[in-house]
């Protein structure tokens, strides 16, 4: 059986961002898991990238209440190519939010709705000031994806 791939889509401007962006990879990339992990920028993500993935780990920050705008530049640019193609994708997204994070979930799952990805848990939002715990939600939030993907449960 051929090896999975979990993509991670991170916008990850700030120190701190780049922070959740590696939890992501070395959650999902734990040794006990035999899956590809490709992590990637926004801006770098082609829809090559997504047809070639079993799912997708999405991260963003919350910009003016909706989603960084090198986000929805990978979601204009990759709509349409993978719209067909990969319906029924597994997917998770973590949010960091100054304010609420509600504006961009809301616009990330009207989106992913329109692709007809499965969100396999709800929306992490990284609410408020920086924690350092928000790092191994994220890395839990990456190795559940990873999991769930690599059993075959997603």
């Amino acid at each position: 059986m051929a090896t999975k791939t979990l993509l991670i889509v991170a916008h990850a401007p700030s120190p701190n961002t780049k922070k959740l962006a590696h939890a992501a990879y070395d959650g999902a990339s734990h040794p006990d898991l035999d899956i590809n992990v490709i992590l990637k920028l926004p801006q770098d993500t082609q829809p090559e990238d997504v047809l070639a993935a079993d799912a997708v780990l999405l991260g963003t920050t919350e910009n003016l209440a909706y989603m960084a705008g090198l986000t929805k530049d990978f979601f204009d640019r990759c709509y349409y190519p993978v719209l067909e193609k990969k319906q029924g994708m597994p997917f998770a997204l973590y949010i960091r939010a100054g304010h609420d994070g509600t504006g961009t979930k809301l616009a990330i799952k009207t989106i992913t709705t329109g692709l007809r990805w499965e969100w396999i848990q709800e929306a992490l939002i990284l609410q408020g000031d920086w924690q350092q715990a928000f790092t191994e939600q994220v890395e839990e939030l990456a190795m559940t994806l990873a999991a769930g993907v690599d059993a075959g449960i997603y």
